[in-house]
């Protein structure tokens, strides 16, 4: 992993040591300032373009397209709205999603079964304990996105969110969010209707580079990956790691997010 990690500068595989320390004490204070941590140059220069040379082939030839008009829940109706608030405006996602069983034995695998790696984001996040994701198909997933596409606005299902940037596009392709935008006791509807409308001005923009770790608290920050511009393609992979063993998806879930069960 020593080729593929900068762990010079992330020293992951000194887990007790004070390094080791003052980096989880670094990035949980981003966690609780700021809702989200970057490592940028996580990964050593030339490891980024090798591990989407692995997935390319894959994206071209057999991801699955995700298309779908949505609202920023991702559920058809809230029982407290009626169907034209501004907080239920639709929005569209388009994707390619690579799974974890079309990419075995790859860099983005290697990276995301890398026990040091698991057990500093569990310490980063004050989780007593991480771990993998049973799922063949879920526990990895690769996203690919071309010119014109973008991922929409959207929660995330998950309290913390883990990704690894594997090529940025040309133009576009940014995270733009607002953080804490709701809570678990508010969902401040009038609010998410401002930021759908265009006129939240607490909403930032994060433009990544190749080889960033992004961890991000996407449960109550809103979120959307910017309209992708250009020949480049924008590809990102997502970790799922969950608190307790054994995670897997239903078959309906499966079939949703990737068009197959198995």
């Amino acid at each position: 992993m020593q080729d593929i990690l900068d762990l010079d500068r992330y020293p992951l595989d000194r887990e007790g040591s004070p390094e080791w320390a003052r980096l989880v004490e670094a990035c949980a204070a981003a966690l609780a300032d700021n809702g989200m941590f970057n490592l940028e140059g996580f990964l050593r220069p030339g490891a980024a373009e090798k591990a989407a040379s692995e997935i390319q082939p894959v994206m071209d030839t057999r991801s699955h397209t995700h298309k779908r008009m949505h609202n920023i829940y991702f559920k058809p109706s809230i029982p407290e709205l009626p169907s034209d608030h501004p907080a239920l405006r639709k929005v569209e996602t388009i994707s390619h999603t690579v799974c974890a069983d079309q990419i075995p034995g790859s860099t983005v695998l290697a990276i995301y079964e890398y026990e040091p790696l698991v057990r500093f984001l569990a310490a980063a996040m004050g989780k007593p304990r991480l771990h993998v994701m049973q799922d063949p198909l879920a526990r990895t997933n690769v996203m690919g996105y071309r010119a014109g596409e973008a991922l929409n606005w959207h929660f995330d299902r998950s309290e913390f969110t883990t990704t690894l940037l594997l090529q940025a596009p040309e133009r576009g392709g940014d995270l733009e969010y607002r953080t804490d935008l709701r809570s678990d006791n508010d969902p401040n509807y009038e609010g998410v209707a401002r930021l759908l409308e265009g006129r939240d001005p607490e909403a930032k923009i994060l433009r990544m580079k190749a080889g960033t770790l992004n961890v991000f608290r996407g449960k109550n920050t809103a979120h959307r990956v910017t309209t992708v511009e250009g020949e480049r393609q924008r590809m990102i992979a997502v970790f799922s790691y969950y608190e307790r063993p054994g995670v897997m998806f239903s078959d309906e879930e499966r079939i949703g997010f990737y068009g197959r069960a198995a």
